[in-house]
């Protein structure tokens, strides 16, 4: 009877043999250690750039410009912080800034939850499909393009208008004001607020609001004491985002608000190619990064880091 020969490997479980030879031949094994800083390197390396490019604009916001050849001093200076401080117009688009970016933020998460509760909580499958459709359609969409689109809907000779004038009713101004570039922003914020709370409701189980309502508590109560405070890591860190996000928006500011409603990425901009002065665009980049850091940590400090902490 002839020896009966051995079966032959699958050729997938071959190829997956010689690439852990060739991982192992070049990671060896005492290296395994160091894989997880392999995977972080390019991040690393990200964030090394962006700490370079903070301390040039660090060095450059130092420097004067001098108005007869509009290059900046060689002689380092805080002139152009004490600048910033004695215009008003700075401070006002400072404060503009902020209170924008509050609303806008409280906006954002007001209309976010229902939107992630429901998403994560419904037991229709259609409902579903459309909700995650709806919510990652606008990420194919440019936020310019997504502003001129509000303003054909919006302007005075827009979707709206035209209706109000084929009804005899009077026209309304719809843009170029800050209601309409808090409108835009919270549209634009809506689909980054939705994404961080989603985990935070899925974390929370069913039958912990079941348990609240079997032990006397009304849907609203339970919703209140109970879905709530277990959401807030994922409404802390949908809260960060959008507020730092609104904080450093130009497109909105620029197209819907038309000159009249400018936060402070307009006033860099124009340091920077309307002026002609890097120094003072830097030193407002600088305060902007500084202010930015100082409230994000706050927030850190009071509620915790939410969704963006990593814990054990």
């Amino acid at each position: 009877m002839p020896e009966r020969t051995p079966d032959r490997l699958p050729l997938r479980w071959t190829l997956l043999d010689r690439l852990e030879a060739i991982a192992a031949l070049v990671w060896p094994a005492r290296l395994r250690g160091a894989t997880g800083w392999l995977f972080i390197t390019p991040a690393l390396l990200l964030v090394g750039v962006l700490l370079i490019g903070l301390g040039y604009m660090i060095e450059y916001s130092l420097h004067e410009l001098d108005l007869s050849t509009y290059r900046l001093k060689e002689a380092y200076t805080l002139d152009n912080y004490l600048f910033l401080m004695e215009q008003p117009v700075y401070l006002r688009v400072l404060l503009r800034t902020l209170l924008a970016a509050t609303i806008v933020t409280a906006a954002t998460l007001f209309l976010a939850f229902p939107y992630a509760y429901v998403m994560v909580r419904t037991s229709s499958s259609r409902l579903r499909k459309f909700l995650l459709i709806s919510l990652f359609l606008p990420f194919f969409i440019g936020q310019v393009v997504r502003a001129y689109g509000w303003l054909i809907i919006l302007g005075k000779e827009g979707i709206i208008n035209s209706l109000l004038l084929t009804l005899d009713l009077p026209t309304l101004d719809l843009i170029y004001n800050n209601g309409a570039v808090i409108f835009g922003l919270v549209q634009y914020m809506l689909p980054f607020a939705v994404l961080l709370i989603v985990p935070a409701i899925t974390a929370i189980g069913e039958d912990i609001e079941l348990a609240a309502e079997s032990l006397g508590a009304h849907w609203t109560r339970a919703f209140w004491h109970v879905v709530l405070p277990m959401a807030r890591p994922g409404l802390v860190g949908a809260g960060v985002v959008v507020f730092t996000l609104t904080m450093t928006d130009f497109a909105m500011p620029e197209i819907l608000g038309g000159g009249t409603s400018d936060f402070i990425a307009s006033a860099i901009y124009d340091s920077f190619f309307q002026l002609s002065n890097s120094g003072l665009g830097a030193a407002l980049s600088i305060v902007l990064v500084t202010l930015g850091s100082i409230l994000v940590a706050i927030v850190f400090r009071l509620t915790g880091a939410g969704t963006l902490s990593i814990r054990q």
